[in-house]
C-alpha cells in the first residue's frame, strides 16, 4: 500500500521523511537486510529524491541503515553482539539518570507520569496486550531520562534506544511474560520519592541487566545471528 507524506511547510519536509523511514525500520515495516533504491522511496512518500537522501545520510549516522551508491539503502541488522554492547551503554547513561532524578528530589508531580506509565504497563499485562505494555515500558524510561535534565545524556540513551527497539519489538512475545518490570518500576519508583541516588541507580541497572540477559537468551535459544 502507498503511503505519501502530507504536504508539510518547506522548512519540515525533511523531518517528515526522516520520521515515516525511520518509523518503518523501528516497527520492522522494513526489516533487517530491507533494500529499497532512492528513487523508489521518493515515489513511495510523494516527494524529491533530496529529502529522501538526507533522511538516509541522517539515518546512517544513527546506524539504522546503509547507503549504498547507486543502490539505494539497506536497513542494518543487529547481531547478540550489538545488543549486548547497546545494552551496556544504555544501563550505564539510564542507571545516571535514575541517580540524577533521586538527587534532586523529585516532586510527587514530576513523578506522577512514571507512576502512570508504570500502571498502564501493569494493566496492558492484565489484559495480554503485549504492545500496549511494550509502549508504557519506553514511556516510563523516556521520561526517566527526560527528568534528569541532561541534554546530551538523553540524546545518547534515545540514539541507542532506536536500534535496540526493533529487537525488542522482534522478540516480545519470544520472551517470558513480563511482570518483573512493573515490580521493579516500582521499586525504583519508592527510591527517587526517597532521594535514594544509591538505590535508583542500582535498582535500574540490576533492572536493564536482566533484560538485556533475557534478550541475549533469545538469540542463543533460537539460533538467531542477527535481527
Amino acid at each position: 500500500m502507498t503511503s505519501s507524506i502530507p504536504s508539510p511547510a518547506a522548512g519540515t519536509l525533511k523531518d517528515s521523511v526522516y520520521d515515516t523511514i525511520r518509523r518503518r525500520i523501528l516497527d520492522n515495516a522494513w526489516p533487517p537486510g530491507h533494500q529499497a533504491l532512492e528513487q523508489e522511496i521518493a515515489l513511495e512518500l510523494g516527494v524529491s529524491r533530496t529529502p529522501v537522501r538526507e533522511a538516509l545520510i541522517r539515518l546512517e549516522r544513527e546506524g539504522l541503515v546503509q547507503v549504498v551508491p547507486r543502490r539505494g539503502m539497506r536497513v542494518l541488522p543487529l547481531s547478540a553482539t550489538d545488543m549486548r554492547e547497546i545494552y551496556e551503554v544504555l544501563t550505564a547513561l539510564e542507571s545516571l539518570a535514575a541517580e540524577m532524578v533521586a538527587k534532586r528530589h523529585p516532586t510527587a508531580a514530576e513523578l506522577a507520569p512514571l507512576q502512570q506509565a508504570t500502571d498502564a504497563m501493569e494493566a496492558a499485562l492484565a489484559q495480554g496486550d503485549l504492545d500496549a505494555w511494550a509502549a508504557a515500558d519506553e514511556d516510563f524510561h523516556a521520561r526517566l531520562v527526560t527528568l534528569a535534565g541532561n541534554r546530551l545524556l538523553a540524546e545518547s540513551v534515545f540514539g541507542h534506544w532506536d536500534r535496540a527497539h526493533r529487537a525488542r519489538m522482534f522478540t516480545l512475545r519470544l520472551r517470558p511474560k513480563p511482570v518483573n518490570s512493573t515490580q521493579e518500576h516500582r521499586a525504583l519508583l519508592d527510591c527517587l520519592r526517597a532521594g535514594d541516588s544509591a538505590g535508583a541507580a542500582a535498582v535500574n541497572r540490576a533492572h536493564r541487566q536482566r533484560a538485556s540477559s533475557e534478550l541475549l537468551a533469545i538469540f542463543e535459544r533460537y539460533r538467531l545471528q542477527q535481527v
